[in-house]
């Protein structure tokens, strides 16, 4: 546990990042095997690993929730504490990496040796840059076949615009990989074949083997001339023609790639191994210690005011600061209830201390503080700077939310969450699943900021978004399996609109009804034209032929007649109503008869106005390498889209553009075909446009 400069030097919050299938959860398994925080090994294949702990991850075989774990790895004869956060590597849970990225001091980034740089790679590259968050890369699975270093180098420098400092090179290739020259030392490690199956953390260190000592030479050169590049220190020596010791280069190296906290990265350590083979995750941890920042080197965390963006406030890593934490995960426990993760930047919390919440204005108490590994815990008393643990007892923190000491608030900045890019539409089976609906779809939101749900008050559908259609399908099993709701999931309805595109100047009806005794009798005549949006209600009636208490009701039979059009019956919009006469009587005339006669002029004026139906339109924003720009604006071309703009973004290519909503469905699995997975999306309402006589031929049809 942090407690003073000293300690936190020797922390690392670290995330492992990578493509689905890259090798990530068993690269993380090997690390808390070789650290000593678990005794046996998991395997992603047998569902026995401890960070894909839920039973959907266990099903899929992936990972879908981010899980931490605290170990601890000697590099020099020190003892450091590594905070290890697994990420999912599916597109469709992104945003678990998005909000661990926003509180890590650094990364690795996981590569597979025969695919090189996937499409989810870019991705979290890209959410890694956008956080400043310094990385090592370690490229996995060389003892496949067709596994190839060189080029997943050349990759990682073309496709994320990274300068890979490459630190090893392979020894073997595919079933013959056996170890890694590492070009700081210039010797090589190697690992005996019973590696493989025993799990043994020894390896030889020898030579480098004589088939790669040119290569080896020129690769250290290249490391030398890169890192002098970055390093004044490093160039001082460079120049001078000196040869670095070990010692220097690992710091020179350290300052290179620690120097782009905050900022654009300037240099990515490269390493090389297979873990599933046991090979290279013991470098890979010393690599870890030694180039990835503490959060002494992450320095002072800056927020603002509360109701005050102007006034900066700085938390310097310390626990001599006042307390800033940042909520970045809710989990809801099975035995503990809610569990809030916290990223402590300064201060210290004891168990029972009081915080402030500035989002909200209100003060939370500190339950229970647990370190975490994965689904299990260790009770602790207090935790301090530096810190990654979850906390009991916040009944009102959501994620992204401060809490921070009362005596000296301040505000730090939150996460940023996409909005869904998927929508389906649930129907609950039966009474008691809508009332279990709501508490599970209340529970899932808490911990997902990413799933969205709202009711369609036109269809009276319940909406579900999310990332994905995986994401979606993952959410109700939830459901069904934690929270017992059966509900049947569709595709939604789109909610057109209809509106008017001519006046029509008079339209007369008279409403007459007599059964004996008192009878029902109003007439109006009105006038309707097309506005830009929305409705509107003139009276210009004079001379008392219709007497004012019952204009009001003249304008309600209008509005009630607009909720149903007279093409699909679609709500209306775009309508102007003028009162331009009418007719009572002192006996039959009422607040009902007048509504009725409106409605009914309504419908007979709009259906001579030239009716025509409206569509939502959506503001769609699309993310793609340059490549596949040709693919993506001809495909939302054929979906009825118009472009806006295109621009540059993180190295990729960002296509805006109009499409209606109705041809966005199933867009999500479409465009990642068309891009190898490479692309992705964002969606939300701009406007309703008129739908074209064919479509909305079709759509008439429909609920005729």
């Amino acid at each position: 546990m942090a407690t003073n400069h000293r300690e936190l030097a020797k922390v690392r919050n670290i995330g492992i990042m990578a493509h689905i299938d890259a090798g990530k959860t068993t690269t993380t398994e090997r690390i808390l095997y070789y650290t000593g925080s678990s005794h046996k090994v998991g395997e992603v294949h047998d569902g026995t690993t401890a960070t894909d702990f839920m039973p959907e991850e266990r099903e899929h075989g992936i990972t879908i929730t981010s899980a931490a774990v605290t170990c601890h790895w000697a590099v020099d004869g020190v003892e450091h504490t590594v905070n290890l956060i697994d990420t999912p590597g599916h597109i469709d849970f992104t945003v678990e990496v998005e909000r661990c990225l926003r509180v890590l001091d650094g990364a690795v980034a996981v590569f597979d040796g025969v695919a090189g740089v996937e499409p989810q790679s870019e991705t979290v590259w890209r959410q890694a840059d956008r956080y400043g968050v310094p990385r090592v890369c370690f490229v996995n699975k060389l003892d496949r076949v067709g596994a190839d270093f060189a080029r997943c180098v050349d990759m990682i420098a073309g496709r994320l615009g990274a300068a890979p400092l490459v630190l090893q090179l392979p020894v073997g290739a595919e079933s013959d990989f056996r170890g890694v020259v590492d070009l700081v030392g210039m010797r090589a490690l190697v690992w005996s074949s019973s590696a493989d199956t025993g799990l043994g953390a020894s390896y030889e260190v020898v030579g480098v083997p004589d088939e790669l000592a040119d290569q080896a030479r020129e690769w250290r050169a290249r490391l030398l001339e890169a890192v002098a590049e970055h390093d004044d220190e490093l160039m001082e020596l460079y120049v001078a023609g000196v040869e670095p010791s070990e010692e220097a280069l690992h710091a020179a190296v350290r300052r290179a790639t620690v120097r782009s906290v905050g900022g654009a990265t300037t240099v990515t350590p490269v390493l090389c191994g297979t873990a599933f083979r046991n090979r290279g995750v013991q470098p890979l941890l010393d690599a870890v210690v030694r180039y990835l920042p503490s959060p002494l080197d992450a320095g002072a965390v800056e927020g603002h005011r509360p109701g005050d963006p102007d006034a900066v406030v700085g938390r310097p890593p310390s626990e001599d600061a006042p307390v800033a934490a940042l909520a970045f995960k809710i989990m809801s426990d099975p035995h503990l209830g809610r569990l809030t993760f916290l990223r402590l930047y300064s201060g210290r919390i004891d168990t029972g201390a009081q915080v402030h919440n500035p989002a909200r204005g209100r003060k939370e108490r500190i339950g229970k503080i647990y370190r975490m590994h994965a689904d299990k815990r260790a009770e602790i008393a207090s935790a301090g700077a530096g810190d990654i643990v979850a906390v009991m007892g916040l009944r009102q923190t959501a994620t992204g939310e401060t809490l921070c000491d009362p005596a000296d608030p301040v505000v730090l900045e939150s996460v940023d969450f996409p909005d869904p890019v998927i929508r389906v539409a649930v129907e609950p089976r039966s009474k008691a699943d809508q009332d279990r609906l709501s508490g599970a779809i209340g529970r899932l939101a808490e911990e997902d900021p990413s799933f969205r749900v709202h009711s369609d008050p036109e269809t009276g559908q319940t909406i579900l978004g999310g990332m994905g259609e995986l994401h979606l399908d993952v959410l109700v099993r939830r459901m069904r399996r934690e929270f017992d709701v059966d509900a049947h999931v569709g595709r939604p309805q789109v909610a057109y609109r209809e509106t008017i595109r001519r006046a029509v100047a008079e339209v007369e009806h008279t409403h007459r009804k007599q059964n004996g005794g008192k009878g029902q009798f109003a007439r109006v005549r009105i006038a309707v034209e097309p506005l830009e949006e929305g409705y509107e209600f003139v009276s210009e009636v004079t001379g008392g032929r219709v007497p004012g208490e019952f204009v009001p009701s003249v304008d309600q039979g209008c509005r009630q007649a607009m909720r149903s059009g007279v093409l699909a019956g679609y709500e209306m919009t775009g309508v102007r109503v003028r009162l331009l006469d009418g007719a009572f009587h002192t006996e039959d005339s009422s607040e009902a008869a007048f509504r009725t006669a409106a409605s009914n002029a309504f419908r007979d004026a709009v259906a001579q106005a030239d009716p025509v139906l409206l569509e939502p339109v959506m503001d769609v924003e699309v993310t793609t390498p340059e490549e596949y720009m040709g693919d993506v604006i001809g495909d939302l071309g054929a979906r009825r889209g118009r472009v806006r703009a295109m621009a540059d973004r993180y190295g990729a290519k960002v296509v805006s553009a109009l499409v209606p909503l109705s041809e966005m469905f199933g867009y999500v699995g479409e465009l990642r075909s068309r891009t190898s997975g490479r692309a992705d999306h964002t969606m939300e309402f701009d406007s309703h446009a008129e739908v074209p006589k064919a479509v909305a031929d079709l759509v008439i049809g429909r609920t005729a």
